[in-house]
């Protein structure tokens, strides 16, 4: 069975995220690989800043694993970086380890992220390596 991803993009001047819908995941590098980031930093820098909602980012969620990543990518200085928020469902211990309980949205992130940390992350993701995206992001 092949797995079904959803994804989301948020434009930095729209108040709401953009759902994609349902894409295979052999589609998901080519949407990453084309994705317009700095176009759209780009066109943050010519918006008034009451106009803008979001930083461009870039959502991937396996439907069935419930894992999945937001990206987002930010000026840093003379070029820029990445935040790669990893969201999974996680047990977590409460009250020195007294009470255990799911969390189905458990987040992680990580900044400070280049394009080849973004590419493993994503990788990682489509092949169900959920060893590295918690080794390196969770």
């Amino acid at each position: 069975m092949t797995d079904i991803f959803r994804y989301s993009i948020c434009d930095p001047l729209k108040k709401d995220p953009i759902e994609m819908g349902a894409i295979g995941k052999e589609e998901i590098l080519d949407i990453l690989d084309r994705f317009p980031w700095t176009d759209l930093l780009d066109k943050m820098n010519g918006a008034n800043e009451s106009d803008i909602h979001f930083s461009p980012s870039l959502e991937f969620e396996n439907a069935s694993t419930r894992h999945g990543l937001s990206i987002s990518v930010v000026e840093e200085g003379e070029g820029y970086e990445f935040y790669i928020f990893y969201k999974r469902p996680k047990m977590v211990t409460r009250l020195f380890g007294l009470v255990k309980n799911m969390d189905d949205n458990f987040l992680s992130d990580r900044t400070g992220q280049t394009t080849e940390d973004v590419r493993d992350a994503v990788t990682a993701l489509i092949t169900n390596d959920m060893e590295t995206l918690e080794s390196r992001w969770g």
